[in-house]
């Protein structure tokens, strides 16, 4: 009987498969590195990427920082602008006003009929005397007077009768108080400082 040793045979075996399994495992560690290597590589890519991304948005966001402070400063300007162009027209209506009042008086009074003798104009009240041809004419003059723009109100203060033996006529002296628009206007501020 032959006898054959496998011994050899088996250890050779086992050398190969212990080989093979250090080169596996080698090999895994090698991939797993590589992998590895592989997703640092990108995720610092998309680190860097996010970095300059973020600097650049800084920069666009200090940009826009001064384009805001340009902007507010551009809104003050205008307020300031606005205000005095308030003021210009404040002033323009102010400069008109007297001009249209007496233009609406004058359009007020009756031709041939009535004639003023002195306007006064105190703290938005105005006086007026004058003389009419009679009681109906003064009536006229104040109905007249009442629809004008710049007047508000209107009051007979007195009348009285006056002949004229030169001419043979008789006439009234008449007084007349009337609040105007400065007066208005004076009425409306003081409203609004209590509103406040």
């Amino acid at each position: 009987m032959i006898r054959i040793n496998l011994l050899p045979f088996r250890a050779a075996r086992k050398k190969e498969n212990i080989r093979r399994q250090i080169s596996i495992y080698v090999l895994s560690v090698v991939f797993l590195f590589t992998v590895m290597g592989y997703y640092f590589l990108n995720l610092s890519r998309q680190v860097n990427a996010m970095t300059d991304e973020r600097e650049k948005n800084k920069k666009e966001l200090a940009s826009y920082a001064i384009t805001n402070k340009k902007i507010e400063e551009s809104k003050k300007k205008i307020e300031e602008i606005k205000a005095k162009l308030n003021v210009i027209r404040d002033l323009e209506d102010k400069k008109t006003g007297p001009v249209h009042l007496l233009d609406e008086i004058a359009m007020a009074v009756p031709k041939d009929k009535l004639w003023l003798r002195s306007l006064l104009e105190k703290k938005g009240v105005l006086t007026l005397e004058g003389t009419a041809m009679d009681n109906d004419t003064v009536a006229l003059f104040m109905i007249s007077l009442e629809k004008q723009k710049h007047i508000t109100s209107v009051d007979l203060q007195s009348t009285k009768l006056k002949d004229l033996p030169k001419h043979k006529i008789s006439v009234s002296d008449f007084v007349i108080t009337c609040k105007i628009y400065s007066f208005k206007e004076k009425v409306e501020g003081k409203a609004e400082a209590r509103g406040k």
